[in-house]
Formats: structure tokens, C-alpha cells, sequence
């Protein structure tokens, strides 16, 4: 009996869709989920310079709880490109803007890799502040992250 490493090929990949609902998690618990279903680190057949990963629908993504004092203390800085143009946000104010799913995606951006394969692998992130998604179609399965671990959810 020989033993080998199998190494997925672009071909064979097959991509599920997988929907989560955000409401009561926390942040960073649901980030390291997530960035582990779209690197495609939960299937036997992982292959890390593929993109093997899972079509990732994020619903509620404005109710998502920051646990501590980090929602006002925690800042989030941007540049504008301009001289002395350094600004920033408190995660409080972030989800509490017009784009509060930015602030999930930026923390599933920042745990996979950096390079074109991340930039592959984050176009399957799906990501609305609200109920509603438009991908009914695809079927997504429903994955309850708050219920895989008691401290996911905090109310």
C-alpha cells in the first residue's frame, strides 16, 4: 500500500455555499471561522496554493458583538494618500455607520494571507449588514457558529 499527499488541481475543486448568521457572535470568534471556511482548511483534501475554499454568506453582519471595551476603545486607521492623512474609527462607530459589514470583512481580510491567492479567495465572501442575500439560489448550508462553541456567543 503506497501512501501519497494528494495535491487538488484548479479543476477538481468543488465549492459549497455556506451561510452564517452574525447576530450575537463574537467578532473576532466569527472571523476565525470564516477565514478557515474560504482558505478551505476544514476539508481532507486542503491543498494551501489552491483556492479550495467554500462561497461564505455572512447575514447580520451589524449585529455582531465586540466583547470588553473594545467597541469603543479599539480604533481602526485608514490613510487618505494625502500629507498628515491618517484617520480612524472606533469599531463602535464603524458598525454603527452606512457600511457596518466592512468591519467583518476587514478582520476575515487580515487573517488569510496576503496575496493574490487572499484576494481570490475573499471575492467568495459575501458579506450584508442586514437579513436579506441575494443568493437563495446556491442553497446555502446553514452553519451555526454560535452553537459550536458556548463562548462564540455573548449576549
Amino acid at each position: 500500500m503506497l501512501k501519497t499527499t494528494q495535491s487538488l488541481k484548479p479543476a477538481e475543486v468543488n465549492k459549497g455555499w455556506v451561510l452564517i448568521d452574525a447576530e450575537g457572535v463574537v467578532l473576532g470568534r466569527l472571523a476565525a471561522v470564516i477565514a478557515q471556511r474560504l482558505r478551505g482548511k476544514h476539508k481532507p483534501q486542503f491543498t494551501p496554493h489552491v483556492d479550495c475554499g467554500d462561497n461564505v454568506v455572512v447575514i447580520n453582519a451589524q449585529k455582531v458583538k465586540v466583547t470588553g471595551k473594545k467597541a469603543e476603545q479599539a480604533v481602526l486607521y485608514w490613510h487618505t494618500g494625502f500629507a498628515g492623512g491618517i484617520k480612524g474609527r472606533s469599531i463602535g462607530q464603524r458598525l454603527a455607520s452606512a457600511h457596518p459589514e466592512r468591519v467583518l470583512e476587514k478582520a476575515v481580510e487580515r487573517m488569510i494571507t496576503r496575496g493574490p491567492l487572499q484576494r481570490a479567495q475573499m471575492k467568495h465572501l459575501h458579506v450584508y449588514a442586514g437579513p436579506a442575500h441575494p443568493h437563495d439560489g446556491q442553497k446555502p448550508a446553514v452553519l451555526d457558529v454560535g452553537a459550536m462553541n458556548p463562548k462564540n456567543r455573548r449576549g
